[in-house]
């Protein structure tokens, strides 16, 4: 057999090597990333009209600006049902497919329909996230999923307004979100723990504020001894507030519920509603609008952005 000498074979290692780098670097991952040579067009199809969505509107126009400044153009379109309504909100999220935009942005009413227009958007090509509602796994999710939480703390924090005894109420928002009944479902657990308060009526406005109104005039007259009413998403604080207000019942029964509103800022302020969890829409829109240019760039994105909520008070408020 003939021996390899030394030299020979030190050569073929350096010509493997050499070989095998030029291969390496013909391939760099920043070729994955693709150029935005368009403008691109991102729709937003939240659950209703409401001006909880308008801070996330806000948050978005900002990321839109500042790409502008770095050579990319977007069009944001928000799509939004007069009512809360399943049927109008999937109607919608299917034109809006048909559509193609470079992005869709959904905030789930009723996940069991939503999903699948959703699955049907990313088999057409559609770079789909779920924003403000959690809906699926099956997408990115931009927004606070700690609803439950939400309603555990403020069960606790009406509680101890209240000396842990009393009549309560719970104005429930719209049946199918699911941040809404995670919200109630966290009250309920954590009002149980106080075996001397007493929930007395529990009623869907459907994120209406003028129903909250009429709901929570209802329940004083039926319950003029509440002592507390609990309201799960953005409307309703505020038109339980107007009902206690016009009752002459300010001071006699303790608000509390969702978000930050200038409205339920003013309530809170003026000793009305006790205090609400805030969420921080702002970040939603400015990052969901964020994530969507990078999808479109082939980034990989997080799967969930996590937003957050902060508990607001009068005393808070007068120290910021």
């Amino acid at each position: 057999m003939k021996k390899t000498s030394a030299a020979a074979l030190a050569g073929a290692l350096v010509g493997g090597i050499l070989s095998w780098s030029s291969v390496a670097s013909a391939f760099d991952q920043g070729d994955l990333i693709k150029p935005v040579d368009k403008g691109l067009t991102f729709v937003f199809v939240p659950k209703v009209v409401h001006p909880w969505y308008d801070v996330v509107q806000a948050g978005a126009k900002k990321a839109v600006e500042e790409l502008k400044a770095g050579g990319i153009n977007v069009e944001v379109v928000w799509d939004a049902p007069p009512q809360a309504d399943v049927a109008d909100h999937n109607r919608r999220i299917e034109t809006d497919i048909g559509r193609k935009p470079d992005g869709l942005a959904v905030s789930c009413l009723d996940p069991s329909t939503n999903v699948q227009l959703l699955e049907e958007a990313k088999a057409a090509g559609v770079n789909v996230l779920t924003f403000d509602t959690y809906c699926s796994d099956g997408f990115p999710f931009v927004g606070h999923k700690g609803d439950a939480q939400d309603g555990k703390d403020l069960a606790n924090f009406l509680a101890e307004k209240i000396g842990k005894k009393g009549k309560v109420g719970i104005l429930s928002g719209s049946l199918t979100a699911t941040n809404h009944a995670a919200r109630v479902k966290g009250f309920k657990e954590g009002i149980a723990a106080y075996p001397d308060i007493q929930i007395v009526f529990e009623q869907p406005d459907e994120d209406n504020l003028e129903k909250a109104v009429s709901l929570t005039e209802n329940a004083l007259q039926a319950n003029p001894d509440l002592a507390g009413i609990f309201g799960s998403n953005a409307s309703n604080p505020i038109g339980a507030a107007r009902a206690v207000v016009n009752a002459g019942k300010t001071g006699q029964v303790t608000i509390v519920g969702m978000d930050d509103l200038p409205e339920t800022l003013q309530f809170i302020q003026d000793g009305v509603i006790a205090g609400v969890k805030a969420q921080r829409q702002w970040e939603i829109g400015y990052w969901a609008v964020r994530y969507m240019v990078a999808m479109n760039q082939n980034h990989t994105v997080p799967h969930e952005h996590a937003t957050g909520s902060q508990i607001l008070t009068k005393d808070l408020l007068a120290s910021k």
